[in-house]
């Protein structure tokens, strides 16, 4: 199970806060989102809680402190998810050196396609990172063992043509069918699955032709629903937030 967080939401200094609880709730790995002002595959959750981060005055170097902040006291694999722009804007050399040197294990960079990215794979794997793919349903065959080929540590799956947070009613057949199709393609990594997931009954649907599943847009409510109530300790809400993604894994607690 992955779980994604956007750095500086709901504020620079909880995010590190934020990841160690959902360190404590079980995920396998945690995607850290690097704020954009323009998230192309972000639904509306996401949307917000960039806005919010960017508003704060997070910065990438902000996020890589965050990452190094959580490398100290958790082996947990990180890595940092966001678009190309900011990254080049960085100096992509200089990005990844710094990301390493922070902890990070790889990077998911949504509008980068594999046809583009060999410069960015150069300095990746000088310092070490892996470079995680995405798929979807129109992606045609031959590219899907492309990507599959020029993936490192897993491949993306994406469940829908569509923004991060959409529902899954009414899809589950043809999302599963399609998934089934994609673990016949993609036969030289693990496939993850995600875009959609909400609870741990839709993690259960969708992980039967996968070896796991990612939940953002979730995460983000919970949340922001935690920090909106009043009189909660911090110690509180981490807990809340904890036991949320814990009943993401196992379901909820009886």
């Amino acid at each position: 199970m992955g779980i994604f967080l956007t750095s500086g939401f709901p504020s620079p200094e909880a995010t590190e806060f934020l990841l160690g609880a959902i360190d404590e709730g079980g995920a396998d790995f945690i995607e850290l989102g690097m704020p954009h002002s323009d998230p192309l595959a972000e639904g509306l959750p996401i949307q917000y809680s960039s806005t919010c981060a960017l508003k704060a005055g997070i910065t990438m170097q902000g996020t890589l402190e965050i990452a190094a902040q959580f490398r100290q006291r958790s082996e947990t694999p990180l890595l940092l998810m966001g678009y190309v722009n900011p990254i080049l804007r960085f100096g992509a050399a200089e990005f990844c050196e710094h990301a390493a040197a922070a902890g990070v294990d790889g990077l998911i960079i949504p509008d980068l396609p594999p046809q583009e990215a060999a410069l960015m794979r150069v300095h990746m794997q000088k310092y070490g990172l892996n470079l995680v793919f995405l798929v979807a349903p129109n992606t045609p065959d031959e590219r899907m063992k492309e990507i599959d080929r020029l993936s490192d540590g897993f491949v993306y799956c994406v469940t829908i043509t569509g923004l991060t947070g959409t529902g899954l009613a009414g899809r589950l057949d043809a999302i599963n069918s399609y998934l089934k199709h994609a673990s016949d393609m993609i036969t030289h990594n693990p496939l993850l699955v995600g875009f959609g997931i909400q609870t741990h009954d839709d993690a259960c649907n969708l992980s039967k032709h996968t070896d796991g599943f990612i939940v953002g847009s979730a995460v983000i409510r919970e949340v922001e629903r935690v920090w909106a109530c009043p009189g909660l300790s911090m110690a509180e809400r981490g807990q809340r937030v904890a036991r949320f993604v814990r009943s993401l894994k196992y379901g909820p607690e009886k």
